[in-house]
């Protein structure tokens, strides 16, 4: 089969594009025909080896798949690593049918960022009808799911993105209104789209002087949820006396802690895909480059330069 391989650590280069041999299921788990890859910022961490837990060489990234069992299902499947391949192997109890209607890259969105856009918005962020929610990145893969669940549960939206067209893709999708991610001018755009006053909820994946203003934005029983750091830049220490002060919480979420879990996981992405069947979500499916190509893939996300979700077709 064709993969992606990385023999050694050092980000979108490392990878090359290699013939490997198939791998082989274990008892529980099995063998699919990959018919779609999806790419998440994690997989760039594991190019580097930053990722929250350590990646091992030699290394094939990649956790999440569409593709087909012996027996004939399409399945939506996280993998555990070995995604970017032409084969994978999956648990059996892991894998979710994709009803029809739903398409291979509409499904792909549901997985990683689908998911985490619900928990970090109902499981973690615990929102309510009338809060305010800024969505940092919000024209990408989270974010642009992350706006349709928080305007479908009440909330008022603002929308962070770096572009015009980027923004505009956010209002197109429900953001009452969205702002410049420029960090100098940042915590005066968010104070001023919430009318002068402080947010009640920040989805943060950015991290550096981004998450700094988050907290600064936060009302007194606001929750900061971080779930990513794209910039590489950690954010000021935090001294727990200052919460005590402001009562802010800072939440941490990691979506690996739902993975085994039929109500964390399963149960969530088939709600998730009733309601693409319905209309109500619409994902954004972004570009799909070849496996051959996921070098320039990761390099695009990388430069900020992708809106929605990004994949990877095994067969070019």
């Amino acid at each position: 089969m064709k993969a992606m391989q990385i023999t050694a650590f050092g980000g979108p280069d490392s990878m090359h594009f290699v013939d490997l041999p198939d791998p082989v299921a274990k008892p529980g788990f099995e063998l699919l025909d990959v018919s779609a890859i999806g790419i998440n910022y994690a997989d760039t961490h594991q190019t580097e080896n930053s990722y929250l837990s350590p990646q091992k060489l030699p290394l094939v990234p990649g956790i999440e798949v569409v593709g087909t069992t012996s027996s004939g299902r399409r399945v939506l499947a996280p993998v555990p690593g070995g995604g970017y391949a032409q084969k994978a192997v999956a648990h059996s109890g892991a894998m979710i049918d994709i009803p029809d209607g739903v398409s291979d890259s509409q499904a792909l969105c549901m997985l990683v960022q689908g998911s985490t856009a619900w928990h970090i918005l109902k499981t973690v962020g615990h929102v309510k009808p009338g809060e305010s929610v800024v969505i940092h990145a919000a024209a990408g893969g989270v974010g642009t799911i992350a706006i349709q669940l928080a305007k479908m549960w009440g909330a008022k939206v603002i929308a962070v993105a770096s572009t015009a067209q980027k923004r505009d893709l956010a209002k197109s999708l429900g953001a009452d209104i969205a702002i410049d991610a420029d960090q100098d001018k940042l915590l005066a755009a968010i104070l001023e789209a919430n009318e002068g006053k402080p947010v009640d909820i920040v989805l943060e994946m950015v991290g550096g002087k981004t998450f700094d203003v988050s907290l600064e934005a936060l009302a007194p029983f606001g929750r900061l949820i971080t779930f990513g750091m794209a910039s590489r830049k950690a954010p000021s220490v935090i001294h727990p006396g200052s919460l005590i002060g402001t009562s802010k919480t800072i939440t941490g979420f990691w979506l690996s802690h739902c993975f085994g879990s039929k109500e964390l996981m399963n149960d969530v992405i088939v709600e998730l895909f009733e309601l693409v069947k319905s209309g109500k979500l619409k994902p954004i499916t972004g570009t799909v480059f070849g496996l051959s190509q996921a070098t320039r893939a990761h390099q695009a996300m990388l430069a900020r330069e992708t809106t929605g979700k990004i994949t990877l077709n095994p067969g070019q």
